[in-house]
């Protein structure tokens, strides 16, 4: 079993910043792939960044060069950097994880509202 911790959502202005985290604990192996993805409601859950399991990264279109995802592998812990941020932005935000056995792993979700 994993657990994904997340913190770092709140309020901000268009064009500010946020910085997402989201720990992992539990039982896996090694370094595991883990990402970001947001829902609004009323549509589908995207991907916004992450790490594959050849430890690249993939940005949606939407994203790129604003947002920029890290880790930290002795904390097992991925961030999310959010620069330049835009209302449509605004989204409840989900950690993800991918365990060595195939299983995925959700976090709880952190609020993301960019608003003036």
């Amino acid at each position: 079993q994993v657990q994904l911790v997340e913190s770092g959502g709140g309020l901000v202005q268009p064009g500010g910043s946020l910085r997402l985290s989201c720990a992992a604990s539990g039982s896996f192996v090694g370094i595991r792939p883990m990402g970001w993805y947001r829902q609004v409601p009323g549509e589908e859950r995207e991907l916004v960044a992450r790490f594959t399991s050849g430890g690249s990264t993939d940005y949606a279109d939407s994203v790129k060069g604003r947002f920029t995802i890290s880790r930290e592998n002795a904390k097992n812990t991925v961030y999310l950097q959010m620069n330049s941020l835009k209302p449509e932005d605004t989204a409840v935000y989900y950690c993800n994880f991918l365990s060595q056995y195939g299983h995925v792993y959700w976090g709880q979700g952190t609020q993301v509202t960019v608003s003036s």
